[in-house]
C-alpha cells in the first residue's frame, strides 16, 4: 500500500477485533500471504467505506472521482426506497453544484422559502400567528431555500455517478470486524459477512470509514469510541403521503401547535406529497406498539382541527424518539479508521440537518483521504477531520436540543428567535472551523472581508475572461480534489513585477509548491482520476494544466479591452480558463465586487492571495504591496509555509 501513513508504536492498541504486537509482525505478513493465496483472495483497496447511505455514497463518489481505489459495502439489499431524510440546505445545494450533480435534484425537488406558525389553545381555535422568510438576505447564499428531495433520490444520484466510473456498491455485505498489525504500515483487514449464507469476505484496505448509522459496528470496533448524550422522553410519528386538505399553508414549512394534542411540523415533499412530524403527546407511558399508523393519523387530525385532513395514500410511516448524541472520538488513535454521519452523531430530524451534516462529514474527509492515499499528507491533515467535524456535531446537537424542545412547546416567538439566531448554521454556511494546520490565521490579520480562514468562500459573480461568461467564481472550477489559489489585484500591468517574481519563485527547484506539484503529477499519471462520459463537455483538464494539486485563478478589475492573455506570465497563460474580470457587481447576491466582498478592500498596488481548500473552505489569506522589492518571492514563500503545515513530498512513489 501507499507510504506516508503514521508509524504506530507497538504498545498502543489498534482498532478492531485482533490486536498484534511487533512480535507478531512476521505472522501478520504470513497471514496476508495466506489470504492472498486463497481460492477467493481478499478484495484490495485504499479506502473501504461501510454503509451506502448519503454519507457513505458522498464519500465513495468523491474518492472514485479522485482516482482512489474505493470499496463500498452495505448490509441492505437495495438503496433507500421511501422515507428517511428529505431536506437539502443551501450549502449542500452549493456542494452538489460544485460536483455538477445539482440539476436533477433542482428539477425534481420542492423549494421552501418560508415558515408559517399556527396555534390553538382551549380559548382560541387554530389560527396563524405569522410567517417568516426561511433564509433572509442576511444569509449570503445562491439558493436561499430548503430543497425537499427524497433520500433515495440523493442516493441514486451518487450510485449512478459511481457506476459511470466503474464502482459498484457491494450489497448484502455486513461489516463484522477489522484488525491491523501494530508497528506496521500494512493494510487493515476488514471482515464482512455476505448474503443469507453469511459467507465470510475479506477486504484489505489502507483506510476504513464507518458510515453505518447510529448503531455503527465500525464505531464499536474502534477502542473507546462511544456515543455520549441522552434521549428525550417525547415520541414522534412521521407520515409521508398525498393529502386532501383545506389547510391553507400546506406548501410552506409550517409548525402547528395544539395546547391539548401537541405539535405537527409540516414539510412539503416532491411528487405532491407532504410530510407530517407528529408529536405523540402524553402517550409515552403506554405500549408504543399501540401507537401505530392509524393512531398517528388520528392524532394529526386532532391537532389540525377544525381543518380537514385526509390521505389519498400513505407512502411511509415511522416513529422515533429524539436523542442527541456525539461520539467521543471520530477516528482511531492512528488515523486509519474513521466515523462519519450518524455513526458519529445523532439528533432529531426536524431541522433538516442530519443528511446535510452527514454528507459534509464525507465532503470534509474525502479529499484528505485522497492526499493520504497518495502519500502527500502529513499526519496533521487526517487529524484535522476530528478537530473540524466533531466541533460541528457538538454545535448541531446543542442547537437541535433547543430547536426540538421549542417545536414541542409550540412557542412560535421563541422558535422564531432561535431560528434567527442559528440561521447561518442551519443553512450550512455557518459551519465554521477553528484555527488548525489547514486553517492559518495570520498574526497581523489580513481578514477584513467576508472571506475568512475556516469559513466557506462567499459567493461572488465575475466574468470569465476567455469567453465573457458571467460565472459564480466559487463554483466555476470543478471539484477535482485540488486546492484553488486565487490572486486578486486591481491592475495586472501594475503588478507584473510581483507576478513575474511570484512565478519564478514557484518554478524554482527549492519551491515546496513545485516539489508537491511534481509529486502529485507523478501520482495522478500512475493512478488518474476516474473519467465519466460527460467529461468531454466539462473538460476537467482545463483546470489541471499547471498542476494536479493546485489550480491558480487570477481576478482583476481591469476592463477586458486593456489586457490580453499574452500579457500574463506563462503560469497564468496556462491557467487561462481561470482568469476572471471583477466587473459585474450588479449580478452579485449583495451587489458587491468579488474583491470587496472577499477582502473588504484592496489598495491600488496591493495583491491578495486566497487559498481555498478542496472542500470550498478558505485556508489562508495574505496581502502584499506589489511595489516592494521581492514581494512576489515572499508571497511564494508564504504559500510554501502554508502547505508545509500539512502536505509532504512522498519519500517514494505512492499509490501501489
Amino acid at each position: 500500500m501507499a507510504p506516508g501513513v503514521l508509524e504506530k508504536p507497538a504498545e498502543e492498541q489498534q482498532g478492531g477485533d485482533l490486536h498484534m504486537t511487533n512480535a507478531a509482525d512476521d505472522s501478520c505478513i504470513d497471514r496476508l500471504t495466506l489470504l492472498r493465496s486463497m481460492p477467493e483472495p481478499p478484495v484490495e483497496c485504499q479506502v473501504c467505506v461501510v454503509g451506502a447511505g448519503p454519507a457513505g455514497l458522498m464519500l465513495a463518489c468523491n474518492l472514485g472521482r479522485f482516482g482512489v481505489k474505493v470499496e463500498v459495502v452495505d448490509d441492505r439489499a437495495d438503496q433507500t426506497p421511501v422515507g428517511r431524510a428529505d431536506g437539502l440546505q443551501p450549502k449542500t445545494i452549493e456542494t452538489f453544484r460544485q460536483m455538477r450533480l445539482a440539476d436533477p435534484l433542482l428539477q425534481r425537488g420542492v423549494r421552501v422559502y418560508d415558515i408559517a406558525f399556527w396555534r390553538s389553545t382551549t380559548d382560541e381555535p387554530l389560527h396563524r400567528l405569522g410567517r417568516e422568510i426561511h433564509y433572509p438576505p442576511i444569509i449570503d447564499v445562491l439558493d436561499p431555500y430548503i430543497l425537499l428531495v427524497h433520500q433515495g433520490m440523493v442516493e441514486s444520484l451518487f450510485i449512478e455517478d459511481l457506476k459511470k466510473r466503474g464502482v459498484e456498491v457491494r450489497r448484502n455485505t455486513a461489516f463484522d470486524s477489522y484488525s491491523v498489525c501494530d508497528g506496521n504500515n500494512g493494510p487493515l483487514q476488514v471482515n464482512c459477512l455476505a448474503n443469507v449464507t453469511q459467507d465470510r469476505k475479506t477486504i484489505l484496505t489502507q483506510y476504513l470509514v464507518g458510515c453505518d448509522g447510529a448503531h455503527s459496528k465500525v464505531r464499536k470496533s474502534i477502542p473507546d469510541a462511544k456515543p455520549i448524550g441522552l434521549s428525550q422522553p417525547s415520541l414522534w410519528g412521521v407520515l409521508d403521503g398525498e393529502l386532501d386538505t383545506d389547510f391553507p399553508d400546506i406548501w410552506s414549512k409550517t409548525l402547528v401547535y395544539s395546547q391539548e394534542h401537541g405539535s405537527i411540523l409540516i414539510i412539503p415533499r416532491e411528487r405532491n406529497m407532504t410530510r407530517f412530524y407528529i408529536e405523540l403527546k402524553s402517550s409515552t407511558k403506554g405500549d408504543r406498539n399501540m401507537l401505530g399508523q392509524e393512531f398517528v393519523m388520528q392524532r394529526a387530525r386532532e391537532i389540525m382541527a377544525p381543518f380537514s385532513v385526509k390521505w389519498k395514500y400513505i407512502e411511509w410511516f415511522g416513529r422515533y424518539q429524539i436523542g442527541q448524541r456525539v461520539a467521543n472520538r471520530f477516528q482511531d488513535p492512528h488515523t486509519r479508521a474513521f466515523l462519519a454521519g450518524d455513526a458519529s452523531h445523532t439528533h432529531s430530524p426536524k431541522a433538516a440537518q442530519g443528511m446535510n451534516t452527514s454528507m459534509h462529514d464525507a465532503w470534509n474527509i474525502g479529499w484528505k483521504l485522497n492526499f493520504a492515499a497518495r502519500g502527500l499528507a502529513k499526519p496533521a491533515l487526517l487529524e484535522s477531520y476530528e478537530q473540524e467535524r466533531r466541533k460541528i456535531a457538538l454545535d448541531l446537537v446543542n442547537f437541535d436540543y433547543e430547536h426540538a424542545n421549542q417545536i414541542a412547546g409550540g412557542d412560535a416567538v421563541a422558535l422564531a428567535e432561535n431560528f434567527k439566531t442559528n440561521v447561518r448554521f442551519i443553512s450550512g454556511i455557518g459551519a465554521e472551523y477553528g484555527e488548525n494546520a489547514i486553517n492559518m490565521v495570520e498574526p497581523q490579520s489580513w481578514v477584513m472581508g467576508d472571506a475568512k480562514p475556516g469559513c466557506l468562500l462567499p459567493p461572488a459573480k465575475v466574468t470569465r475572461y476567455l469567453d465573457s461568461n458571467p460565472v459564480d467564481v466559487q463554483l466555476d472550477i470543478p471539484m477535482l480534489g485540488q486546492f484553488r489559489i486565487y490572486l486578486l489585484m486591481w491592475d495586472v500591468h501594475q503588478s507584473r513585477i510581483f507576478l513575474d517574481g511570484f512565478c519564478a519563485a514557484l518554478n524554482s527547484s527549492d519551491s515546496l509548491m513545485n516539489q508537491l506539484s511534481a509529486a502529485a503529477n507523478i501520482s495522478y499519471a500512475k493512478q488518474p482520476r476516474l473519467p465519466a462520459p460527460e467529461d468531454i463537455y466539462l473538460r476537467p483538464e482545463r483546470y489541471t494544466a499547471v498542476s494536479h494539486l493546485f489550480t491558480f485563478g487570477l481576478i482583476t478589475t481591469m476592463p477586458k479591452s486593456e489586457i490580453e492573455i499574452t500579457d500574463l506570465p506563462a503560469l497564468f497563460q496556462d491557467s487561462r480558463w481561470t482568469f476572471y474580470l471583477d466587473d459585474i457587481p450588479e449580478l452579485d447576491t449583495r451587489g458587491q465586487l468579488c474583491t470587496n466582498k472577499w477582502l473588504g478592500s484592496l489598495g491600488p498596488g496591493e495583491v491578495a492571495i486566497v487559498n481555498v481548500r478542496p472542500d470550498g473552505y478558505v485556508g489562508s489569506i495574505g496581502r502584499w504591496d506589489s511595489s516592494v522589492d521581492d514581494a512576489g518571492e515572499e508571497a511564494a514563500k508564504w504559500l510554501d509555509t502554508y502547505y508545509d503545515r500539512f502536505l509532504q513530498v512522498p519519500p517514494s512513489p505512492a499509490m501501489d
